[in-house]
């Protein structure tokens, strides 16, 4: 009977040469970064490339069904949080390789540099007092606050991006 193996066994020969060429696969871990190591860490680095190791030729005599080797992400991190980052390497690695579903990251090399991406903060939105409690009113029978405070940010943003009357 056929041993079972793990999907990243079997993946590796289709997307590996990708992986290897452009070093993400895809913006994946960019998008996911901030649910990868959460909010306030990730306003203060991100990641910027990822290194593979070289692959040894198949004829060097290596053997054809071994794991492929964990690549190094190289994360550009603001001073004082590179200890912070330093700190939590290894949680953030085993979130990473969570996220993939495989080793794919076996160590964490920090650059320092400014991360501008995570310091843009939205323009306040300018809204009508009377437009304001219009959708205040709205959404006030709505049970579940969560819902009830998602509505009436919907809400206050379609108000404050609509043309005026």
């Amino acid at each position: 009977m056929a041993r079972v193996r793990p999907l990243a066994e079997l993946i590796e020969s289709c997307v590996g040469p990708a992986f290897a060429a452009q070093g993400f696969a895809s913006t994946d871990i960019l998008a996911a970064w901030p649910d990868i190591v959460g909010p306030r860490l990730a306003r203060y680095c991100q990641p910027s490339k990822l290194e593979w190791p070289r692959r040894r030729r198949k004829d060097s005599g290596g053997d054809e069904g071994a794991r492929p080797e964990s690549g190094t992400l190289v994360v550009r991190v603001e001073g004082v949080f590179a200890l912070e980052l330093q700190h939590l390497a290894p949680v953030v690695i085993e979130r990473i390789n969570a996220h993939y579903g495989w080793a794919c990251v076996g160590r964490i090399v920090m650059k320092q540099g400014r991360v501008e991406a995570g310091r843009r903060r939205p323009e306040a939105l300018r809204v009508d007092p009377a437009r304001r409690g219009e959708v205040a009113l709205a959404v006030s029978t709505i049970g579940d606050e969560a819902l009830r405070d998602a509505l009436d940010r919907l809400g206050t943003a379609v108000v404050a991006a609509a043309p005026k009357r």
